[in-house]
């Protein structure tokens, strides 16, 4: 039975292999920022407070750890399995000839980042460039995409139109006619396009600074 302690050393640890703080952690999981405060792990009587599950299935999707992987921290302290994909940029991937027409990566001699050995072996890194993600990604931001995961209603995903256009959104509708893309940043507006429109669409699973 994992203890208090070994839960929330498993939480620091998760934020520091992702090269963020505790707080940062929580807002890129959609969290109140403090929610893994030193402060809230115990309470004013000095009762032990423990983290919501809920709370730590929202960052373990943020940042595509899975269950096992977290458990490991939480015993161990040790880093997850790791494994190199494919990484090219947002501009790149707009051009012809990077992939197939199920959004898989194609062809050889791309550069390489680590992530986490949580996605399908087809997954590859677009890294972010520009503004246009604020406030969820940063220009310099990697997102691991993953063409053989499952997309739901209110994902977060990559979507590549046939006019070689490339997006990251939150996927609003899939329809058999129509697709729905909110934006990330406020100040763009979303995005409805015709199924036949779209190339493909790929979730995120995975998302570092």
């Amino acid at each position: 039975m994992l203890s208090h302690k070994q839960i929330w050393s498993a939480i620091d640890t998760l934020a520091e292999h992702n090269g963020m703080s505790v707080s940062a952690l929580a807002r890129r999981a959609g969290l109140d920022p403090t929610s893994f405060n030193r402060s809230k792990r115990l309470s004013s009587d000095g009762r032990q407070r423990w983290p919501s599950t809920e709370s730590i299935s929202r960052i373990l999707e943020a940042t595509g750890c899975t269950i096992s992987d977290f458990a490991n921290l939480a015993g161990t302290g040790a880093s997850p399995k790791r494994q190199a994909v494919p990484l090219l940029g947002f501009a790149q991937a707009g051009d012809g000839g990077y992939f197939d027409d199920g959004g898989f990566p194609t062809g050889h001699g791309w550069d390489v980042v680590d992530m986490p050995a949580t996605a399908s072996r087809q997954a590859y890194a677009l890294q972010v460039q520009g503004e246009s993600m604020l406030p969820l990604y940063r220009n310099g931001d990697t997102l691991i995409v993953d063409p053989e995961a499952r997309v739901r209603r209110g994902d977060r995903v990559v979507a590549r139109t046939r006019d070689g256009e490339i997006m990251a959104k939150i996927l609003r509708r899939n329809g058999p006619e129509l697709v729905e893309l909110a934006s990330l940043n406020p100040d763009h507006a979303d995005r409805h396009f015709t199924v036949s429109e779209i190339d493909w669409i790929a979730r995120i699973v995975w998302a570092s600074q």
